[in-house]
């Protein structure tokens, strides 16, 4: 199983930009696909973007598509989630997630078991 941190958060002004960084350790970091998912107080957790074990395909949500962008670094074992034009709903607490079997969008969150440990992203208006 394979160890992830976030970092990067923080609180940022509408239409503002944030990079989220995912560290990953243990195993082989390109057997993977990695994701990341949000969760905002009172909602479920949510995807927001995906990308293939070899970074050659990305998938977003459609609230975040053209505004946030999603990518891989295998060789430093690292996932960035660059977040362009940040709105208020975009507030939520942002969850790396790695998926050795599928790419990870919502339907596989019951049956992904490598979580970060989450990083605030808080978007004032």
């Amino acid at each position: 199983q394979v160890q992830l941190v976030e970092s990067g958060g923080g609180l940022v002004q509408a239409g503002g930009s944030l990079r989220l960084s995912c560290a990953a350790s243990g195993r082989a970091f390109s057997t993977y696909a990695m994701g990341w998912f949000r969760q905002a107080p009172g909602k479920e957790r949510d995807f927001v973007a995906a990308i293939s074990w070899t970074g050659g395909t990305t998938y977003y949500a459609d609230s975040v598509k053209g505004r946030f962008t999603i990518s891989r670094d295998n060789a430093k074992n690292t996932v960035f989630l660059q977040m362009n034009s940040l709105k208020p709903e975009d507030t939520a607490v942002y969850y790396c997630a790695a998926d050795q079997f599928a790419i990870p969008d919502k339907d596989r969150i019951p049956d992904i078991t490598s979580w970060g440990q989450g990083t605030q992203v808080t978007v004032s208006s």
